[in-house]
């Protein structure tokens, strides 16, 4: 695993990586006001218990963000990775799962707010290439809203082996594509699936589309071309949130 230390701005992504006790913080970097509300937030919890705290100011803290054109909101932490997950004893004696597969999804803010959907929406995992994963951007957490903490994420050396690896395994692979001939809320989503999303630009890879059992769509108004791949996640996440009700 790796142990780097990093830091992440936000009140949400700063509070959150407080609470998850499998998370490692290092140094938290606060305004007075911010501390006063994180014990606001937690009152019966001391989330600063054992955490070297340093107090600034707003202005000290914009030299964390400014670079990325972020708001801080008077939160900086310095923390260390999570352990991976591993996706074959993930799996392993387990049922119904829905995990969703990023192929070529490169952009932080996109990935974050997959994620933050994914954890609203109760998805069991995100499936993504460990190349084209941004750990330690800023911009990400910020944009998951502090959900990171709490979504199962995959990072794999190769997505069409591991799609292949999952089939194997009695997962289907619905690819969306806006080219698909079935409405994707026509299907049963039954048993264990993955959720094929492709980058905006170009879609899913020509080779990793060939590992889809389906291609399926969202139908949106003709006159829009495509959407956002954060919002064709949160549609589909709602939907089969939906359905398990």
């Amino acid at each position: 695993m790796n142990k780097s230390p990093f830091f992440i701005i936000g009140q949400h992504a700063v509070i959150e990586a407080l609470r998850n006790p499998k998370r490692k913080v290092l140094r938290v970097f606060l305004t007075e006001e911010s501390k006063k509300n994180i014990h606001k937030k937690s009152p019966n919890n001391n989330l600063l218990n054992n955490v070297k705290i340093y107090f600034k100011t707003k202005k000290e803290l914009d030299k964390y963000s400014t670079k990325e054109k972020l708001q801080h909101q008077g939160y900086v932490a310095e923390i260390e990775h999570l352990q991976k997950p591993n996706l074959k004893e993930y799996i392993k004696n387990k049922n119904n799962i829905t995990l969703i597969c990023l192929d070529g999804v490169t952009d932080p803010r996109n990935i974050g707010s997959v994620i933050r959907s994914a954890a609203s929406f109760n998805i069991d995992g995100m499936i993504i290439k460990e190349r084209n994963f941004p750990r330690n951007s800023k911009l990400m957490y910020k944009a998951a809203s502090g959900t990171i903490e709490y979504v199962n994420i995959f990072e794999v050396s190769n997505i069409n082996s591991t799609l292949k690896n999952l089939k194997e395994k009695n997962f289907w692979v619905y690819g969306f594509d806006g080219n698909g001939k079935k409405h994707f809320t026509d299907v049963e989503w039954k048993g264990n699936n993955i959720l094929l999303f492709g980058s905006e630009g170009s879609g899913m890879h020509r080779h990793t589309s060939k590992y889809a059992d389906f291609i399926v769509k969202i139908d949106i108004n003709k006159k829009v071309d495509s959407l956002n791949i954060s919002n064709s996640a949160a549609i589909v996440f709602h939907h089969l949130s939906y359905l398990k009700k």
